[in-house]
Formats: structure tokens, C-alpha cells, sequence
């Protein structure tokens, strides 16, 4: 039997073009994937870009440019100093809003500047903890803290602390939040263990 060349690469070139349809609609039948979720307690999307703190430290790169390139902590004010910028403010902004300020501002001395910003170090990340507790003082918090955590942290409560009226004192803008802790509830799981924010100060009265 003869099978003519032209036949046969039609067959295959009509077997590619099926095939290609059937993966094609396998594909839009499947459902879409899933978007970025948040993580418990915080009501952020997991993928959120980290907002610099005061006390990190950070790497600013300026490409071919080693005098403005240097390693600076976070002042107190949340400000950084930097050669011919002098003050510009980096806490509260993500790596990337401070690259694009950086930039903008270098613009003004050379032109398309390659900048880079790493944080190098973590240390904004703290609590601190008050009152009728064995330690008190301030925490750096490396991972999830909850007011159980703090407690824990803090040496657990002295002889008198009332644990029905802790307080969590957080940061809302210019004014400050109070949030009134019921500790005996946490441990009866009649409650939840909130989850502490940097910042946050644990009052336990």
C-alpha cells in the first residue's frame, strides 16, 4: 500500500490542531486561580509588601554612585539621612514607595538613577508590656504576637494584676485606641486572642 507524503503530513498537522483545541478547552474549564488571601488576624493580603519601621536598617544602592550608596538606620523621627538628600522620610512607606522617592529626588543631580532599597534588618517589630507583670519592658517581635504571647514574654502577671481589665493601647493615626482584654476569657476560650500590632502597649492594671 502507498501513502502519499502530502496525506500523511495533512493527518498530522490536522492530529496537532485537535489536539490543540482539546487543550485549549480543558484549560478554560478549569477553575481560576485563587487570589492572594489574607492571613489570619490581619486582614492584609499575605503578599503585602513590608512597611519599614523605625529602628530597621536599611540598604539604599545608588548604581555608579558610592557616595550615596551606604547602609542607614531609621531615626526615631522615621526619617533616614542620605548625601545631598539629607532628611527624607521612610517609615511607613514599602521598599518600593521609597525607591520611587529616592529617585525622584536624585533625578534632581543625575539623571535615570538606578536605586535600589533592601531592608536589611528588622527591628520595628516590638510591643511593649506595663504594669502588674514580672518583666515589663519592650519586646522585638520577630513573628504573630497575641496578647497571650505578650503576657508570656513579660514573665506572666504579679500576685495582683487584674487579668479582666488588661488594655491594649494602639496607635490610630494621631489618636490612640483603647481596647479593653478580658485575659480570663482568652485562656476559658470564651474570647479571642487578639492579635498585637508593632507599637501596641499592653496595660495590665
Amino acid at each position: 500500500m502507498i501513502v502519499h507524503k502530502p496525506i500523511v503530513a495533512l493527518v498530522v498537522v490536522l492530529s496537532l490542531m485537535l489536539t490543540g483545541i482539546a487543550t485549549a478547552e480543558e484549560m478554560a474549564k478549569r477553575p481560576p486561580a485563587p487570589a492572594a488571601t489574607a492571613a489570619p488576624g490581619t486582614g492584609a493580603p499575605v503578599s503585602a509588601e513590608y512597611k519599614i519601621g523605625i529602628d530597621d536598617v536599611l540598604d539604599i544602592a545608588v548604581w555608579n554612585n558610592t557616595t550615596m550608596s551606604r547602609t542607614v538606620p531609621v531615626r526615631p523621627d522615621g526619617k533616614i539621612s542620605l548625601p545631598l538628600l539629607n532628611e527624607v522620610q521612610a517609615a511607613g512607606l514599602t521598599p518600593s514607595q521609597l525607591r520611587a522617592n529616592l529617585m525622584a529626588k536624585i533625578t534632581e543631580y543625575m539623571p535615570n538613577p538606578e536605586v535600589s532599597v533592601i531592608v536589611r534588618e528588622v527591628h520595628s517589630n516590638k510591643i511593649s508590656v506595663l504594669g502588674e507583670v514580672r518583666k515589663a519592658g519592650r519586646y522585638e517581635i520577630t513573628q504573630r504576637a497575641t496578647v497571650l504571647d505578650a503576657v508570656a514574654l513579660a514573665g506572666g502577671f504579679n500576685d495582683f494584676a487584674r487579668r479582666t481589665k488588661v488594655v491594649i493601647m494602639r496607635h490610630d493615626g494621631n489618636a490612640v485606641k483603647r481596647i479593653p482584654v478580658n485575659y480570663n476569657k482568652i485562656v476559658a476560650e470564651e474570647d479571642d486572642n487578639i492579635l498585637l500590632q508593632p507599637g501596641d502597649i499592653v496595660v495590665v492594671p
